[in-house]
């Protein structure tokens, strides 16, 4: 999980290398936080939301798949 929204916020904002997720786990409950430059974090939000809703909702198709559950916080 950690891996495919690392992969799909470094190819979305100008500075990859500011990209950094941590992962939580917990019983059965993954917990990711995503963190990026500051001047990428409207990409990454997108207008009204569209693109972090995106994310979320990837991530939950992927975490559904494996039977865990998935949350995503943006810092």
């Amino acid at each position: 999980m950690k891996e495919l929204i690392e992969h799909m916020a470094k190819s979305l904002v100008k500075d990859p290398s500011a990209v950094v997720v941590t992962e939580t786990e917990a019983n059965n409950q993954i917990e990711l936080t995503l963190k990026v430059a500051p001047e990428d974090t409207g990409k990454i939000i997108g207008k009204q939301g569209r693109i972090a809703r995106a994310l979320r909702t990837v991530l939950k198709a992927a975490a559904t798949k494996e039977g865990k559950k998935c949350t995503l916080e943006i810092d």
